[in-house]
Order: structure tokens, then C-alpha cells, then sequence
């Protein structure tokens, strides 16, 4: 992007992200050309040598390597956040991988908040434990904590900016300095925010991670992660997942460039709704309590309204209080127009159960620990008219209630 974006504002940015490379004669196409190709041809030997010796930056080898649209994806993803360098990656959880095995290896150790995601739990403790990597997992709103699980041989801090499910809001710039003393790279997983709301590397992040099937790509049809942050760490999760295959696809790097480009006004839609949202599902007396970064009630409001200055996003959760009602209302809730669905992020509004999927491979004990209760639901609050999301969340508690279902 020309130099002169640095200083316009964030929709104007996303809509202008991915840059045509190709031109035809002295015109280029507006939007940039789908590469579907998995290998390029050279004129001779020399050619080839330049790219494996790094004295070629145009020229492209084979799809795990990177192509046209998955270098326009890193290229946007890390201007948006305001890092230096991106690197793509198949899944979120690639994203992650890539990241911590950039810094971390055998006879390391891991600090990460006991809120995230549990696939990267299950990563963590399952997966580089067979590397020789030890995971300690803390709760990083307790700063404190976070400190005694540090030891001399810790070299990552990895967390979420809001922790899926229950929103939980860590203070960054202060893990930023723990990791800064402990010499650890503090990783950021900003999915559930989006730059558009937050950008961790201005907050002292090293690396911040990104599933791109959720506000990033926006529409449900694109599968990817992004890993950004200094050139010479996202060079090394680069190498990791070039070796094990990680690679993006280019027609989902394409399709999520071109959700990209709505990010700012989708997200603008997406906080305005959710917190209309939760408000009103907070003065329900058949839910028993809401997780939201902006109401008062959460337990880290004061953090997210420092941080959050441009809204707190569509995500929330809202508790039943048992495992009966969530059923009841996820029996109802597809008939009265929101899908169960056990993702997040698209334009429409989709409700998910995260004791039997995102959170299923942690023990009811490890479940109960963090929160994610038998009646807990987490809501993908999307763009429609608010006043239609309550009416059809009205309607499925109504009939969970009355054991309509």
C-alpha cells in the first residue's frame, strides 16, 4: 500500500487492501486475479537459483511457498495490525502452531491463559508436550498469576485478546511488559476482536494470530489463519509451516482479502448489535447472567473499556442455567431463525454450545474451572436489525421454556 494510508482511517485501509500485482499492458483489474495454480515455470537454472538464494522477491516457486493472493493476504492482514510482516497459514490453529514453534522447542515452556480457545489447549498440552515443550496454563487476568508461572525457561506468553467463550479481557500492555522482563514472546490471539477494534502490536505484542474463517474473512466461505508480527519471527513461523504443509489455499486467501475489504463497516455493525444484544438479554429473568466486555457486569469491564475504544464486538455468551435449557433452546433456536452452528463471526447471527464443541475435549472439571457451564451459550451476534436477533432469541426461550421444542 503507498505510504500516504498510513494516516487514513481504518475502513478506508481495509477497503483498499490487496493491491493488484497483475497488469494488462497499462491496465491493471480492480480486483486482484485468483492464482489456481500450484507451480511456476522458469526460463532457466539461474532463475531458480535467485529464488532459493533469496535474490528474487517477485517471483513465486510452488503453492506451498506462497503465491500472488496469499502475499496479498499477509500484506494486508499485517497493515491493518500494524506489523511489519504476515505470514499465511491453512487453519487458525496453523496460525498458532507456526507461531509458538517459531520460538519454542524442546526443553521450552509455555505460559498461557487457561481461557483460550480449546483446540490451542488441546495443542498446547497434548501436542507440544510430545515436542518437549511444557505448557503451564494461568489465569492472565490475574497479573500476578501470570508472573509465579514464569520460570527461566519460559519463552512464550500466549493469549486472547477476548477469550472464547466468556470474553474474558486480559490487560495487554501490562502482559506485554511481564513477557518483556521475562525475555518471552507475548502472543496475541486477536480473532474475536479483529483489528478493526484492537491491535495488540501497538499494545506490545510480538506476534498476534488469526482465524480467517471469522471476522476477517467475514462470510463463512474462507478457511485460514494469519500469523503477523517482526520480519524475523514470522521468517521462522514461515519456515515451520512450509515444512509441515501448513499452507493456505488460494481462492480462501482471495475470498479473505475480499471480506477484508468490509471489515471496518462490518465490525462497526457487529459492536453497535452486540451491545444492544447483551443489554437486553442481560434484563431477562430466564437467563441468569451474560458475558459481555461492555456491560458493567463483566469482570473485566474496566480493562475493556480501556482498551476497546471503538466498541467491543458481536461476540457474547448467556448462561441458562442448566444443561436441560440449552438443550431446549438450541432445539428451538434454528426454527426461529438463528442457526446453531458451531462457528462464529459471519454476517448472519449464529448461536453455538461450547461445552459440546469448542470446550468438549476439557473435563466437565476443567470446564466448570473456566466458566463454560452446562447452560452456557455463545452468541455470534451478526449485521441484521437488532430488533430482529431479540425477536428470534425471544421466540427460542420462550418455547425452551414452555418445553416447546
Amino acid at each position: 500500500m503507498p505510504e500516504t494510508t498510513r494516516t487514513q482511517g481504518f475502513t478506508t485501509r481495509a477497503a483498499r487492501v490487496g493491491e493488484p500485482i497483475a497488469r494488462v499492458g497499462s491496465a491493471a483489474p480492480l480486483a486482484d486475479p485468483i492464482y489456481q495454480t500450484t507451480v511456476w515455470s522458469f526460463d532457466d537454472v539461474a532463475a531458480v537459483d535467485d529464488w532459493y538464494e533469496g535474490r528474487s522477491s517477485d517471483t513465486f516457486l510452488y503453492y506451498r511457498n506462497g503465491n500472488p493472493n496469499t502475499v496479498a493476504l499477509e500484506r494486508a492482514v499485517a497493515e491493518l495490525e500494524g506489523a511489519q510482516a504476515g505470514v499465511a497459514a491453512a487453519s487458525g490453529m496453523a496460525a498458532i502452531a507456526g507461531a509458538l514453534l517459531a520460538v519454542a522447542q524442546a526443553g521450552d515452556h509455555v505460559v498461557a491463559d487457561r481461557n483460550v480457545y480449546g483446540g490451542a489447549v488441546v495443542l498446547l498440552r497434548t501436542e507440544l508436550a510430545r515436542l518437549g515443550i511444557e505448557t503451564t496454563l494461568v489465569e492472565a487476568t490475574d497479573l500476578a498469576a501470570v508472573e509465579a508461572a514464569l520460570r527461566p525457561n519460559t519463552r512464550v506468553l500466549h493469549v486472547e485478546s477476548l477469550s472464547n467463550p466468556l470474553l474474558r479481557c486480559p490487560d495487554l500492555p501490562a502482559l506485554a511488559a511481564i513477557a518483556r522482563r521475562a525475555r518471552a514472546v507475548f502472543s496475541v490471539d486477536n480473532t474475536f476482536a479483529s483489528p478493526a477494534l484492537l491491535r495488540p502490536v501497538e499494545l506490545g505484542a510480538d506476534v498476534v494470530t488469526h482465524s480467517l474463517a471469522k471476522y476477517l474473512g467475514g462470510h463463512s466461505t474462507a478457511v485460514g489463519g494469519v500469523a503477523v508480527g517482526a520480519p524475523e519471527l514470522i521468517a521462522k513461523a514461515r519456515d515451520r509451516l512450509t515444512r509441515v504443509g501448513g499452507t493456505i489455499g488460494a481462492m480462501d486467501a482471495w475470498l479473505s482479502v475480499q471480506g477484508i475489504k468490509t471489515l471496518g463497516l462490518r465490525m462497526r455493525a457487529h459492536a453497535v448489535n452486540g451491545l444492544a444484544v447483551a443489554r437486553a438479554l442481560e434484563q431477562r429473568a430466564d437467563i441468569t447472567r451474560v458475558y459481555y466486555p461492555g456491560l458493567s457486569s463483566h469482570p473485566d469491564d474496566t480493562v475493556a473499556r480501556q482498551l476497546f475504544r471503538q466498541g467491543f464486538g458481536g461476540m457474547l455468551s448467556f448462561d441458562v442455567g442448566s444443561s436441560a435449557a440449552a438443550r431446549a433452546f438450541l432445539g428451538a433456536i434454528g426454527r426461529a431463525g438463528i442457526p446453531f452452528s458451531p462457528s462464529l463471526a459471519d454476517v448472519r447471527t449464529t448461536v453455538s454450545y461450547p461445552a459440546r464443541t469448542s470446550h468438549r475435549a476439557l473435563s466437565p472439571a476443567e470446564r466448570q474451572a473456566i466458566g463454560v457451564t452446562d447452560g452456557l451459550i455463545r452468541l455470534s451476534v451478526g449485521i441484521e436489525e437488532p430488533s430482529d436477533i431479540l425477536a428470534d432469541l425471544d421466540r427460542a426461550l420462550s418455547a425452551a421454556k414452555s418445553g416447546v421444542v
